[in-house]
C-alpha cells in the first residue's frame, strides 16, 4: 500500500529524503527584525543566522496554520502519517491535529496519524525514517501507529549549542542559567524529557568537554545498543564527526545518520549546535 510522511520543517531532512515524493515539509516561519523568513528549501540559514546576530531583538517563529496541513494531507497518496516537533515546544502539532479533523471529514475512509514527536531536529528525523521503514515492510496502518508510538517513547534527544543567545532571549533558560553561561561562556549539555521539555543535563568549560560528555551520557544508557545515531549540525560538520567519532568509541550503535539543520533548528541551536537522537 503507498503512504505519504509529511513532518514540519524542524524535521532537519537528509538529502535523501528531500528528494524522495514520499515525504513533504510544511514550513514554520521564522521572523527576525521585521523581516519574515519560510522555513522552506529556498531558505539560507546562514543568512538567518546572521540576522539573528545583528538583532537585539528576541527574534520568534510561527507555526503552519491547519489550512497549510490540510492542503498537504488532500495532495498526500495512501496512508498518511504526520511527524511534528514537541507540542510543548510549538503549536505545530496542534494545527497538524485541527486538519486532521477537517480532512477526516472530507475523507473518513483514508487512514491519517499525527505524531507527537516529543522531540525535535534530530528527534523527528528519526521518526520519520523509522515510520518510512515500518509502512515500507508492509505492516499494517494500525501496527505501523503502534510500533512508530513506542519509537517516541524510547527516543533520547541531546543537543549541546555554543550560543544560548536565541535560547536567553526567548525565554527558554531560566534566568540563572542565562546569567551562568553568558558570564562563564559554559556550554549546557541539555536534552528532552519523556514529555518534550527542555531539561539539563550537565555543563562543561569548553565544546570538546561537553561533546565528550555527551557521548558519556549516552554510552552510560544501555538502551542506545544497536540503534542509529541521529546528528544534525548547525554550520559545524565537524563537531557532528567529532560526536560520532567519541561515540564510535565509548557506545554500540549500529551506525549513524548525519544531517543538517534546517531554519527552523538552526533557529535554536543556532551556529555551532549539535542534536542528537537515538
Amino acid at each position: 500500500m503507498s503512504f505519504s510522511i509529511i513532518a514540519d520543517s524542524c524535521c532537519d531532512f537528509t538529502p535523501e529524503m528531500r528528494i524522495d515524493p514520499v515525504y513533504r515539509s510544511i514550513p514554520l516561519t521564522i521572523h527576525v527584525g521585521g523581516t519574515d523568513y519560510v522555513d522552506d528549501q529556498n531558505l539560507d540559514t546562514s543568512l538567518l543566522i546572521y540576522a539573528m546576530d545583528q538583532s537585539p531583538d528576541a527574534s520568534s517563529s510561527s507555526c503552519p496554520a491547519p489550512g497549510d496541513y490540510l492542503d498537504a494531507f488532500r495532495k498526500a497518496e495512501g496512508d498518511i502519517y504526520v511527524v511534528t516537533l514537541s507540542a510543548l515546544l510549538s503549536g505545530s502539532h496542534n494545527s497538524a491535529w485541527q486538519a486532521k479533523q477537517l480532512f477526516a471529514e472530507e475523507q473518513p475512509e483514508r487512514n491519517i496519524h499525527v505524531f507527537n514527536s516529543c522531540s525535535a531536529s534530530a528527534g523527528e528525523v528519526l521518526l520519520a525514517q523509522k515510520v518510512y521503514q515500518l509502512a515500507k515492510s508492509g505492516l499494517p496502518f494500525d501496527q505501523v501507529v503502534a510500533r512508530a508510538e513506542q519509537t517516541i517513547t524510547d527516543t533520547n534527544t541531546l543537543f549541546v549549542l555554543e550560543n544560548l543567545d536565541n535560547l536567553r532571549k526567548n525565554g527558554r533558560l531560566t534566568r540563572v542559567q542565562a546569567m551562568l553561561t553568558g558570564a562563564l561562556r559554559i556550554k549546557l549539555i541539555m536534552g528532552s524529557t519523556p514529555e518534550g521539555e527542555i531539561c539539563k543535563h550537565g555543563q562543561a568549560l569548553s565544546i570538546k568537554q561537553a561533546l565528550s560528555k555527551l557521548a558519556e551520557i549516552m554510552a552510560a544508557d544501555e538502551k542506545h545498543k544497536g540503534k542509529i545515531l541521529y546528528i544534525s549540525q548547525c554550520l559545524c560538520p565537524e563537531r557532528a564527526q567529532q560526536l560520532w567519532e567519541l561515540a564510535q568509541k565509548s557506545c554500540q550503535f549500529a551506525g549513524a545518520v548525519i544531517t543538517a539543520t534546517r531554519g527552523i533548528s538552526s533557529y535554536y541551536a543556532n551556529s555551532g549546535g549539535v542534536i542528537a537522537a537515538y
